[in-house]
């Protein structure tokens, strides 16, 4: 929340986090945020109580309902007697089908955060890296130079 007291709760961030402001941003901002509320204090009610959550649930109903009619699309195909068509039709359903599971997947990725932070990368010692065969392969070769 801004110094103001009036901020909205999802300004600053972005994909990677929280963004720092300035202070002048912070001023903007703040000065920006009490003209809202001052002009359009219902708009600037509802924007603050607003969370994305709600948003992305009503994203995967959407999917989930396009998938479904997407597969009825794909069932009518062969109803049809028509060849060309009915070929058309299906693949038209199939792909409605898949660019829903997308759309509902990436929806669900963002409303539940998974994939947002990367892993840490785990470095290995050099040795741990190596297959099995380069191991002994670098092994052999030692002994061969070192002598029997």
């Amino acid at each position: 929340m801004s110094p103001s007291g009036v901020g909205f709760p999802f300004v600053g961030l972005s994909l990677g986090g929280a963004v720092p402001l300035s202070d002048h941003e912070q001023r903007l901002l703040d000065q920006i945020e009490r003209a809202l509320y001052a002009e359009d204090p219902k708009f600037a009610s509802a924007v603050r109580s607003t969370d994305p959550k709600v948003h992305y649930k009503r994203r995967i109903w959407k999917a989930g309902i396009g998938f479904v009619l997407g597969l009825f699309v794909v069932m009518a195909g062969p109803i049809l007697n028509t060849m060309p068509i009915s070929i058309v039709i299906s693949v038209a359903g199939f792909l409605l089908m898949v660019g829903c599971c997308a759309w509902g997947l990436t929806s669900w990725k963002r409303m539940t955060g998974v994939g947002t932070e990367p892993e840490p990368k785990k470095s290995k010692p050099a040795r741990e890296s190596k297959s099995g065969f380069m191991e002994r392969f670098e092994e052999r070769w030692r002994r061969r130079h070192e002598g029997p």
